[in-house]
């Protein structure tokens, strides 16, 4: 555990150490993101941020393959180097996005092509909980671990509209992974994990960075990094989970042993219901499933009367709550948790409505103007004013010192 926890501080000191300098060559090399009428914040801020995240991940593993407890699993096979070579690619794919704003077909494209390469390279899932255990063949694993990269890169991108928001749910997500992982990896001979380490260089390189990106963020992530942790999540549980053996698993252990598959997919539950019913919204009105819009829920909340900072702590809880709710499955009593769950969720859900709640017991209430972008584009182009001028208020005085 000691390891582990070394390895997560080196790669968040690495990328907070990093970060400032990408800051720099971020503004020399023009990724400034304008201010569009999607957006949340109301001053250009630069983007690449993925880049300084990616370094610290590199130093983190590097580091890592140093140490005698964790050589054993670079040596076994190539899958290490397999994880950083992807990372790199995504990587660079959204530093070409964050600088010349790809086309999202030809976007897609690359992070499928990636995606390919990774499985190609031996990151597949083998087996499938369908009914029973099921070995699959090598065309449909690589079919099927692509799509499932590709999925978690996009919903993670899509999530990415509040400072902190993307790094915050990953982190927490990976907080998750990381103990279930590190459990399993401590019934084996060596507790040394592959999973583990990806895992937890991963928290590091959130948490580095949310010290700069906390509201109000001094650089954004941007597709470089908000697809390099969708990637990242993602890989670690594909190699916790892609080799399970179906002749050693039985019916009573299913959920167990699916859980690396099952807990990656709860933690991404938001940023994978926000894509989901984005790509449903558009298509209903005829729209490409990319075009931007400003219903995403982090806009809904901030409607609804949250602060930048208030929103996101709530979607940080909801994220902790699916997570570590679906986590304590394996420990306690289904009963037990549900409870639990129900009654954090009562609160959630009170934490989450009362801007409006307060609003209608003061006679305050107004429709919110959730539909009214769509229809209406000159609101969509100009924003909901009063939120604007709000957040202007709270953000000009710290930006102006940036």
């Amino acid at each position: 555990m000691k390891v582990y926890l070394f390895i997560c501080l080196l790669a968040a000191c690495a990328t907070f150490l990093y970060t400032p300098i990408v800051r720099h060559v971020a503004i020399r090399v023009g990724a400034v993101g304008e201010v569009r009428a999607r957006d949340v914040h109301t001053v250009p801020t630069p983007r690449m941020g993925g880049v300084g995240m990616l370094c610290g991940f590199l130093t983190a593993m590097f580091f890592a393959s140093r140490l005698n407890f964790l050589q054993g699993v670079f040596r076994e096979n190539h899958q290490a180097y397999i994880v950083m070579a992807g990372a790199v690619l995504i990587c660079l794919l959204g530093v070409c996005d964050d600088i010349w704003d790809l086309d999202w077909m030809l976007k897609l494209a690359g992070q499928l092509l990636i995606s390919v390469f990774v499985a190609w390279g031996g990151l597949q899932i083998i087996t499938l909980p369908i009914g029973s255990l099921v070995t699959a063949s090598p065309t449909i694993s690589i079919a099927i671990t692509a799509l499932l990269i590709v999925v978690s890169i996009n919903a993670v991108n899509f999530v990415d509209g509040l400072d902190g928001l993307a790094a915050g749910i990953v982190a927490i997500g990976g907080v998750a992974f990381g103990i279930y992982s590190y459990i399993l990896a401590r019934s084996a001979p060596s507790y040394a994990s592959m999973a583990t380490l990806v895992d937890v260089a991963m928290v590091g390189i959130c948490l580095g960075f949310l010290l700069h990106n906390w509201h109000p963020a001094k650089l954004f992530m941007g597709d470089s990094g908000s697809m390099l942790l969708g990637y990242l999540i993602t890989c670690a549980s594909i190699i916790m989970t892609g080799r399970i053996d179906p002749a050693t698993v039985n019916a009573s252990i299913y959920l167990p042993a699916f859980m690396p598959i099952l807990l990656p997919i709860l933690v991404l539950f938001l940023p994978v219901l926000d894509m989901m019913m984005a790509i449903c919204r558009r298509l209903s009105k005829g729209q490409s499933p990319m075009h931007p819009d400003r219903m995403h829920l982090h806009h809904r909340m901030l409607r609804i009367g949250h602060s930048v900072r208030g929103a996101v702590l709530i979607l940080w809880g909801w994220a902790a709550l699916i997570a570590f709710g679906s986590l304590m499955l394996l420990f306690f009593r289904p009963i037990h948790v549900l409870v639990v769950f129900l009654v954090a969720a009562a609160a959630l859900t009170v934490a989450t409505m009362y801007p409006y709640i307060r609003r209608r017991m003061n006679g305050e209430v107004e429709e919110l103007p959730e539909e009214r972008d769509a229809d209406h584009p000159e609101h969509a182009r100009s924003g909901d004013g009063r939120y604007r001028a709000r957040h202007m208020r709270d953000t000009s005085s710290n930006h102006r010192e940036n």
